[in-house]
């Protein structure tokens, strides 16, 4: 059973982990540094743990001990009792969910090992918004995708924001960094996948036209928020495809599009 501790001062050097979460720059390269990530709500800490990964602690105002008493019982990782003006104080914002926890994060499998008996992949590029990040990898769970594979300048998925967006489907979704890029497509295409980059441009095929639900094995290829995937990108695809518009509409949010996509690849024709 955790030991539950109220705590008063903001500079208790036990809050460490808690600290200027809104720093996103600082937490970028601490959180991976120290192998920890920061889960936040009674339900994205449920998931976390679900999922396996360990507790470091837990940040709670004082009326989240009841709610998360089953799981305070079950761990065995202090528990920090704080007023909601010390939160803030601590975090660096209000943290109205009330509940936060420390988690320590787990090894990434190496990207060969996660190809492996898989079928429906999504492949990111420069993807550097934790908002997009997180709206990916839930779309990406609720429509049947079975991994993710990184470009080394994508964001973390375990960061707050991301994590938070997704509801926890960062920890239902596996995922692996490419260390080169675009060089370690070859291997995505060498473990029998078809690369699929999604682009708004003209030439690209109507990805309902392109049946990619039809292929034995599918990896959707896409880019970052405006610029899109990069020449390098375009060119290591096998095929172009393309989201049809109306109205003079001409692309949309990569997380609509994503979300568009993804049903198209897993199921059939996009709605």
């Amino acid at each position: 059973m955790a030991e539950i501790i109220t705590v008063d001062d903001p500079d208790d050097p036990r809050l460490a982990d808690y600290t200027g979460l809104t720093d996103v720059e600082l937490r970028r390269r601490r959180e991976p540094a120290e192998g920890l990530f920061i889960a936040e709500g009674e339900k994205v800490i449920r998931r976390a743990r679900h999922a396996g990964y360990a507790m470091r602690s837990m940040l709670l105002s004082a009326k989240w001990v009841d709610v998360m008493r089953d799981v305070i019982d079950e761990v065995p990782a202090p528990v920090y009792a704080v007023s909601p003006a010390l939160a803030e104080r601590v975090t660096g914002y209000h943290v109205h969910r009330g509940a936060l926890a420390s988690m320590q994060r787990k090894p990434l499998p190496a990207a060969t090992d996660l190809l492996a008996g898989t079928r429906r992949i999504v492949v990111m590029e420069a993807v550097n918004d934790h908002t997009n990040i997180g709206a990916i990898f839930r779309s990406a769970a609720a429509l049947g995708m079975d991994a993710v594979l990184l470009s080394p300048d994508c964001a973390d998925p375990l960061y707050r924001r991301s994590v938070k967006v997704s509801m926890g489907a960062v920890f239902s979704v596996p995922y692996a960094r490419l260390e080169s890029w675009p060089r370690d497509l070859a291997a995505v295409r060498e473990a029998g996948f078809k690369l699929l980059a999604l682009t708004p441009a003209e030439k690209a095929t109507a990805i309902d036209e392109a049946a990619p639900h039809s292929l034995e094995r599918a990896a959707l290829m896409l880019g970052a928020e405006g610029d899109g995937l990069s020449t390098g990108a375009l060119r290591a695809a096998d095929e172009w495809v393309r989201i049809p518009m109306a109205h003079g509409v001409d692309s949309l949010n990569v997380g609509a599009a994503a979300a568009v996509a993804f049903y198209a690849v897993a199921t059939g024709r996009p709605a």
